[in-house]
């Protein structure tokens, strides 16, 4: 009885210095990088992060031909990574980042509303990504503030000088990475974005080519060298990491040098990650990477508020999931709303708004039109009293809840995006 007790005592021993291990947060986009280029190269570090957890063919750019197509564009992806949602909502429509719109809140803004004590940091060529993508220091985002930021360094042409061949860029990302694997390794922030560039430049320079695959194996070795910092925290101190590898677009068809449109290749991309095992979705879904920050935010524990969760177009990859797969079509005056089912427990709330007033800053009012088993699959909702142009819908269901707009072409004052 003795020995029963100091083996169940054990075990909870065990359980209770897992949970109390402090989670953190490292996600790397590597620009430009098609799925099928990646799978030809020799990546042993990539590789070794997969067999931690898992590989992952994935996609950008929405869905193509409907509201939300987004295209194929650098900072575009970054701003659908941070905010979990596509360009309609986000509205960061090309490299210039004119006008994000920041109702739409990043994973950095989240976290540090709901964790103000803890650390973040950005490790970035472009400076951009902190000034503009996440809005740091600014009133928009409630000047929401990075604690550690190494990047702009594409500005410092003493260091670095711009040379015809883009080779200082290769030198940047190299001073970009062991800034990340020395801070990770020294300082340990709890939420960290590293951006690496130069794959894109070779790509968009030289296409497929030798000079391309070079780039690939060096941008391995630079993620190796920030895992190799992973580790170590892992191992002599009680911290509990994630690493999430992307790529933002992939490459045209024809030479792989362009990119932006909507093209099978242009939208193929990938993600690695050390988290084991993922859930349904990952296993029947093409993510997209929309889907890395509510991934971030189930191993985080987070909460986000309900009406601002609603927005989210990604799906988690991490953690438990009801529904996926969402369609709604707009059929005489009625909406016909399927999804799949990947847990059958429980209901789905039917929510339906007439307005889109959260693209504003303000708030939707719904109404809730139904309530049916999650196993149903589908149900058939009457507008009668409800007439307008622009519905946005919502399923909530135990474990997530996914969104649409549909568009009927009645006249309304309703302002979609």
């Amino acid at each position: 009885m003795k020995a029963f007790l100091f083996t169940l005592l054990f075990f909870i021993s065990l359980s209770t210095i897992e949970a109390q291990k402090a989670k953190k947060v490292v996600f790397i986009i590597v620009d430009g990088i098609a799925a099928d280029a990646l799978e030809k190269v020799k990546t042993p570090n990539l590789n070794r992060i997969a067999q931690d957890g898992s590989y992952l063919r994935a996609h950008v750019g929405g869905d193509k031909g409907d509201y939300n197509e987004t295209p194929t564009v650098s900072a575009i992806s970054y701003n659908s990574l941070l905010t979990g949602t596509w360009m309609n909502k986000h509205h960061v429509t090309g490299n210039d980042i004119k006008a994000p719109n920041y109702n739409y809140w990043t994973l950095f803004r989240f976290f540090k509303t709901q964790f103000p004590e803890k650390k973040t940091a950005i490790f970035s060529s472009w400076l951009d990504n902190r000034t503009k993508l996440v809005g740091d220091h600014i009133p928009q985002t409630g000047n929401i503030a990075l604690d550690i930021h190494k990047d702009g360094y594409e500005l410092d042409t003493l260091k670095f000088p711009h040379d015809k061949a883009d080779q200082y860029m290769h030198h940047i990302d190299e001073t970009v990475a062991d800034s990340a694997s020395w801070c990770i390794r020294n300082q340990a922030p709890d939420l960290s974005w590293v951006y690496l560039e130069w794959t894109d430049d070779m790509g968009h320079r030289f296409g497929d080519s030798p000079e391309y695959t070079q780039s690939i194996e060096y941008m391995d070795d630079q993620v190796g060298r920030i895992y190799k910092a992973i580790e170590y925290r892992k191992a002599h101190f009680n911290e509990d990491w994630l690493i999430f590898i992307t790529t933002d677009h992939g490459r045209n068809e024809q030479n792989g040098k362009g990119h932006g449109g909507q093209s099978p290749r242009q939208r193929s991309t990938w993600m690695v990650t050390n988290y084991k095992p993922l859930n349904a979705y990952s296993q029947y879904y093409t993510p997209g990477i929309v889907d890395i920050a509510p991934s971030i935010y189930a191993f985080l524990g987070m909460k986000i508020p309900e009406k601002q969760a609603w927005e989210i177009d990604g799906t988690s990859i991490i953690g438990p999931v009801s529904i996926a797969g969402m369609t709604a079509n707009y059929i005489q005056n009625s909406l016909d709303i399927s999804w799949k089912v990947l847990d059958p427990k429980g209901k789905v709330k039917v929510m339906i708004s007439t307005t889109n007033h959260f693209y504003e800053g303000m708030e939707d009012s719904y109404e809730l039109k139904a309530e049916v088993p999650v196993s149903q699959g589908h149900v058939l909702i009457s507008l009668e009293g409800m007439p307008s142009e622009f519905y946005k819908i919502v399923l909530v269901a135990p474990e997530n809840s996914l969104n649409r707009w549909v568009k009927t072409g009645m006249n309304s004052t309703a302002k979609p995006n």
